[in-house]
């Protein structure tokens, strides 16, 4: 009797007969054999089953499958057909039959005729781009689950003051080179401190607080009661220099840099207006600092002045308590201002620093910003605070601004729409894909969320200075009901985030939408509002970041997006695992307290409206004081 053949003799079928056996596979399936054995384990990781699975199961595809039959049911009957229409008709369906029967470039992974043709114009990567078909399909199908990480309280035992989080940063030790996969987010807070979260779960809880320094950091010991405070209306207030373990936030007109290893102040800076917004970090590259009036570069590497205690003077006597105003020592300070770039108009709210062409992590001279004006302007490096040129949006605010080290070309994509790339041009849009870049947009034009993306090639002898719009792309109609708040990249998608609280993905085309999740609330149950038949707000997503630390990482599901919604922090994850509340990271003691103490609250509410509805209700009987005039 022959034995039951075991794991090892699977080694004896050819790849080639194991991948046509696992084409009739269910992606479920693939994911349980994963764990069988290491061979299993390398097939069920092929890209290109994948890759098959995320165009199969596409909306991109089904909208063209969608359209070719409304298109045939348009066509009219063969009997009203005249003599041209039918020498058209039959042209046409030579056309098709040859396209159907002809095998066309990349006919693979059971995909033959029209469909690989399909899946050819539908693959949104360009040649030399690597990403991992696995992720991709558990982003685009996969469940999801959002973590809200814990709520940073002013004592251990005050239980209703809460402190709200002033902006969102990622910080990975080493740039991502520690080993165990270690990312912490950063964060200013209401207090004046600076509070780090486990966003991994590698040295503690997920979502829970790490380190907390100390409070009021981030303010001088000269402010007054008034100035010490953290502009909430700053979206981009933190950026974060993994290289050197330094965070840079953003704290009115002061731009301080805190050491992330002793959570303490190394240097600051002053600024003769406020910070609205800061650009990332990049080795060796200068950051970009907006203010509400003029944009500066700020070269960190010379280090600023440290905070110091107040110096006693041997004349001080002779001083009068307004000459030691930092007003009128800053009108006349002989100290000339650093160079900058006055704005015609107030208020940049995003800057890009534009990738090199088909990198992800290299940076080139051009910066692009945005801002409550209706173009994006375009400054280069080498020759500010000069102006380059602009880009006219039409928004009337561009609240965030992403990068694809790659081109556009708006023609193209939506050729590709229809089906109708040929393997020619596909070739030919390989060769391109060395020079151009594009540019993403999101902001609020007329009361809608606009997303715009714009396909840019450098000018001829301009050193690669990436300064021509060659294509435009403007969907103002169905991508978000209400304005766009942020824009980032993930895998081959461009997510974003609106004010109606949805988190959205699409296609690189930037019209066809992939998926949308909503943000939902912060708290286990709604809290009741002032209105009694109006349920509480929901949370929205005023900026979202993606956690994946390196684009060549190997790392399988760590691409998830990290948001803050003004107040809070969370994540939002593919996974089916029960998500987290901030009532989970507290003692049960505590939660139970405090949910008693809601309750009382509750009842005192509900006991002076009645009180109030007995008023108003008094004097219509005559028993009771008329009311005021």
């Amino acid at each position: 009797m022959t034995p039951h053949p075991g794991r090892g003799d699977l080694k004896v079928l050819p790849d080639e007969v194991l991948l046509r056996i696992f084409e009739f596979l269910e992606p479920t399936t693939y994911v349980k054999l994963l764990a069988v054995s290491r061979d299993l384990r390398d097939f069920c990781l092929d890209e290109n089953i994948w890759k098959r699975c995320c165009f199969l199961e596409s909306t991109w595809y089904e909208s063209l499958k969608r359209r070719r039959r409304m298109l045939e049911l348009e066509t009219p009957s063969e009997p009203e057909l005249s003599s041209r229409d039918e020498d058209e008709v039959c042209t046409r369906r030579k056309a098709s039959h040859a396209t159907n029967t002809a095998p066309a470039a990349g006919t693979h992974m059971g995909l033959q005729g029209r469909p690989a043709q399909d899946m050819m114009n539908w693959d949104p990567l360009f040649p030399g781009e690597s990403i991992s078909w696995y992720d991709e399909y558990i982003q685009r199908q996969g469940p999801v689950c959002i973590d809200w990480f814990q709520v940073p309280r002013r004592s251990d035992r005050d239980f209703s003051s809460e402190v709200e989080v002033r902006g969102l940063g990622l910080y990975n030790p080493h740039d991502g080179d520690d080993g165990t996969g270690t990312m912490m987010a950063v964060s200013p807070l209401d207090d004046g401190s600076v509070c780090l979260w486990d966003v991994n779960g590698t040295r503690g809880r997920r979502g829970a607080v790490l380190e907390r320094s100390k409070p009021h950091l981030l303010f001088k010991s000269t402010e007054n009661c008034r100035s010490k405070r953290i502009d909430g209306g700053v979206t981009e207030s933190v950026s974060v220099d993994n290289h050197g373990n330094k965070a840079f936030i953003a704290v009115q007109s002061r731009l301080v840099e805190v050491d992330l290893n002793r959570l303490d102040v190394v240097s600051q800076e002053s600024f003769p207006w406020s910070i609205t917004t800061l650009s990332p970090v990049h080795p060796a590259i200068p950051i970009t600092v907006g203010t509400s009036l003029a944009l500066f570069l700020h070269d960190f590497r010379a280090r600023g002045t440290a905070p110091q205690d107040t110096v006693e003077r041997v004349d001080a006597a002779t001083e009068s308590p307004m000459d030691t105003h930092p007003l009128v020592k800053a009108i006349f300070d002989s100290k000339p201002l650093p160079l900058y770039a006055p704005m015609a108009q107030p208020t940049p709210v995003s800057i890009l620093h534009l990738p090199q062409p088909g990198s992800h992590s290299l940076v080139s001279d051009d910066i692009y910003i945005g801002g409550r004006f209706t173009n994006i302007i375009h400054y280069d490096r080498r020759k500010f605070p000069s102006i380059m040129g602009t880009i006219f949006s039409g928004c009337g605010i561009v609240s965030s601004l992403a990068a694809l080290p790659y081109p556009f070309s708006t023609v193209d994509w939506e050729v590709r729409r229809q089906g109708s790339f040929t393997s020619e041009q596909m070739a030919n849009r390989g060769n391109d894909s060395s020079q151009g870049r594009t540019l993403v947009a999101g902001g609020n034009y007329k009361t809608k969320g606009s997303l715009e993306i714009y396909g840019l090639s450098p000018q001829e002898g301009s050193e690669g200075s990436a300064t021509h719009r060659v294509s435009t792309m403007k969907n103002r109609y169905s991508a978000a009901s209400a304005g766009i708040l942020s824009v980032t990249m993930q895998g081959s998608r461009i997510v974003i985030s609106d004010a109606t609280g949805m988190i959205k993905w699409f296609e690189r085309d930037g019209v066809t939408e992939c998926r949308r999740v909503r943000v939902g609330h912060s708290d286990s149950h709604e809290r009741s509002s002032i209105f009694a038949s109006m349920p509480a707000s929901m949370d929205m997503a005023r900026k979202i970041m993606t956690t994946r630390s390196k684009w060549d990482g190997d790392r399988l599901n760590d691409n998830n997006i990290m948001f803050w919604t003004g107040e809070k922090i969370g994540m939002l994850r593919f996974s089916s695992d029960t998500p987290t509340r901030p009532n989970d990271f507290e003692d049960r003691s505590e939660t139970e307290i405090e949910n008693e103490v809601q309750v009382l609250a509750m009842r005192g509410r509900r006991m002076l409206e009645q009180h109030a509805d007995e008023l108003r209700f008094m004097p219509d009987l005559g028993q009771g004081p008329a009311p005021a005039e």
